[in-house]
């Protein structure tokens, strides 16, 4: 993700340049609450959303008919040669392949879900990009870093949030501050 290089790098300009820290302008934006403001994304994971209740529902089915074989097996078992023993628990382990192979096919990394949230999610998450550079140029800042997902701030100024800008440079309107996040001279909940 261009994001987590972008903060990548930010960090190890920060280290390095860390003599001149004084001279540098930061600010942060909340990435989960742009995210969640802008209606793309709802809608993306709307989508994703019923595609895994889908294939949830289609793995559950699998999963009982699986539950129903070895039920009957066990019922018959007693009745069966070693050969149809043999054969019915053989049939019970491809069932069992089966829905093994089915979730990682659609949920495993780098399955069918994850493909498709790549495809819905990423534009979003590059015009966000985009927008975050924008910003920081218009308002000369050297740094912005993201608040949410893995950085973790263990205190933010609410000044120096940009969120609300960079959700304007998206087209999308806020009526009024998210009221989120930390308070001057406060720290952020969760030690966030």
């Amino acid at each position: 993700m261009k994001l987590k290089k972008f903060i990548g790098v930010l960090v190890f300009f920060l280290l390095v340049g860390s003599a001149k820290v004084s001279a540098q302008r930061f600010a942060y934006v909340d990435t989960d609450y742009i995210m969640d403001m802008l209606p793309d994304y709802k809608s993306a994971q709307r989508q994703l959303d019923l595609i895994a209740e889908n294939w949830q529902k289609e793995a559950e089915a699998m999963k009982q008919e699986i539950d129903k074989m070895q039920k009957e097996y066990q019922a018959e078992e007693v009745l069966l040669t070693e050969e149809l023993k043999k054969k019915k628990e053989a049939e019970i382990k491809a069932k069992e392949a089966e829905l093994k192979d089915f979730m990682n096919k659609k949920f495993g990394y780098e399955g069918e879900l994850f493909k498709k949230r790549q495809e819905l999610v990423k534009p979003i998450q590059d015009k966000v990009f985009d927008a975050c550079q924008k910003i920081a140029k218009q308002s000369a800042l050297d740094f912005i870093f993201a608040k949410g997902g893995e950085v973790i701030m263990m205190y933010s100024n609410a000044k120096y949030d940009k969120s609300d800008e960079v959700l304007a440079e998206l087209g999308v309107s806020v009526t009024k501050n998210k009221g989120q996040g930390s308070e001057q001279g406060k720290p952020a909940p969760g030690g966030r």
